[in-house]
């Protein structure tokens, strides 16, 4: 079956080689470019359904009768569902189809959107919150799905782009939601947050139009259960998954309590919390590809070691803004900070194939076959990408709860930076040590393979 007589039947191409030149620039790049807008579409969706509550918290004024404490609470709950969500999300493209399950994940958005107008209201309990909030974290596994389904779309050559476009994309939706938010309490008020919902609620569902009459599945896309038992065996993997708990973990937990902070430690109100909290995760996602371009011209290693200087830097200066009660300063070292968490993001995610690629060239140069090496390579980035995505999404989680016991405790956002400042700290020692010290790759690699900064 060709390519064309399955798209005019069930949306099934039996017959998909994107690596094949002649068959990418006759039918593939027109069809993975299709997939990939609406996949764009869909995904960035699913980010402003997840951090939906980074908004609905900002409606939240004194009837409702919420803490700060409890308010980081609501925040906290969306981002660990949606953590854990990524895991089965990135196995259920294999399983029923990209095309099938980006219907399916887009309709799943309308029961969290649903439920919270129903909720959204002065006297409603915090355990039913909660539990609205917790839906949203489907929100968070669109991510996970989305970037499985469009790398199996391109060809090597054309990958970094595509998933940067795809990742970049979705993330947007945090700032987008955000300035609904905004919008809304500028022209009705804080007290018509419903708006917000049904704004998205038509959204929601022409992304599942689109995705139904747009895109495709691949039938040759399978599950590889294999790739992700020998992933985990990996150090790397885990050195990984701790690096992108610091980069996107930083911005999706950032994204949630800017707001809130905001709010709590320098008495904004929900309209001037608002119009500063959207750009943030606005740079930060427009950011990403810089991270991603830095990595491919500078080495992976040596520009997410200087990004986490940099966010250690930026956390400091939060810190002493903070201390003198400097609106201003903090605000912009905020918003740097989310710059920086963008640029994390492209480099750490180029990082993983070079991690891949690296080792497999040691390998060839060793006498293995080299088709079946690069292969692997493949696989195991793919995987890895699945995993660290979903481990590094728990770092919005302890950014929140950090926040949460912070201003329980002093009243102030200070002690929760400290320990950000301390975790960065970490990061950018670890990045070094692992990828930049020349001595590590003899340590820690397979065959003597050298990790250097150049390559990742």
């Amino acid at each position: 079956m060709t390519t064309e007589t399955a798209h005019r039947g069930k949306r099934w191409i039996q017959h998909w080689e994107p690596e094949d030149e002649k068959f990418w620039e006759s039918t593939g790049k027109k069809v993975a470019r299709r997939n990939l807008w609406f996949s764009i579409f869909s995904e960035h969706i699913g980010f402003s359904v997840w951090t939906l509550w980074s908004v609905m918290v900002l409606f939240m004024g004194p009837k409702y009768g919420l803490s700060a404490g409890d308010k980081f609470l609501l925040t906290s709950t969306p981002t660990l569902v949606g953590s854990l969500a990524r895991l089965p999300y990135t196995f259920a493209v294999a399983r029923f189809g990209g095309r099938n399950w980006t219907i399916t994940s887009a309709l799943l958005l309308l029961v969290p959107s649903i439920a919270a107008a129903i909720v959204m209201k002065p006297g409603t309990p915090l355990w039913v919150f909660l539990l609205v909030a917790a839906l949203g974290g489907v929100g968070g596994g669109n991510f996970a799905s989305s970037m499985a389904n469009i790398n199996t779309f391109f060809p090597e050559k054309a990958k970094g782009m595509a998933l940067g476009l795809n990742a970049g994309g979705g993330n947007l939706g945090v700032a987008v939601i955000q300035l609904i938010g905004l919008l809304v309490i500028a022209t009705a008020g804080a007290t018509a947050p419903r708006i917000v919902l049904f704004v998205y609620l038509p959204l929601i569902v022409v992304a599942a139009l689109c995705a139904y009459l747009f895109m495709d599945n691949i039938a040759s896309v399978r599950g590889d259960k294999k790739g992700m038992r020998e992933v985990v065996k990996d150090a790397h993997t885990w050195v990984m998954s701790f690096l992108y708990i610091g980069t996107f973990g930083s911005f999706i937990g950032y994204s949630f309590a800017f707001g809130l902070v905001l709010q709590n430690q320098f008495g904004r109100t929900p309209l001037q919390a608002a119009s500063v909290t959207f750009l943030g995760p606005l740079l930060g996602s427009f950011s990403r590809p810089l991270g991603g371009w830095l990595a491919d011209r500078l080495g992976g290693g040596k520009v997410t070691f200087w990004n986490f200087v940099g966010m250690a830097g930026m956390t400091a200066l939060l810190i002493v803004a903070s201390t003198v009660k400097s609106l201003s300063l903090f605000t912009v070292a905020f918003i740097a900070l989310f710059v920086l968490t963008g640029i994390g993001n492209g480099s750490t995610y180029k990082m993983i194939p070079a991690i891949f690629r690296a080792k497999a060239r040691a390998a060839i140069a060793s006498g293995a076959d080299e088709a079946a090496e690069l292969l692997r390579a493949r696989r195991l980035s793919g995987a890895l990408i699945g995993l660290a995505g979903a481990v590094g999404a728990l770092g919005g989680l302890f950014i929140n709860l950090a926040f949460r016991q912070s201003f329980m405790t002093a009243k102030s956002g200070v002690p929760a930076f400290a320990g950000f400042l301390v975790f960065y700290g970490l990061c950018f020692a670890v990045t070094w040590a692992v990828y930049l010290r020349r001595s590590a790759a003899s340590e820690i690699s397979e065959k003597g393979l050298a990790l250097a900064g150049s390559q990742v």
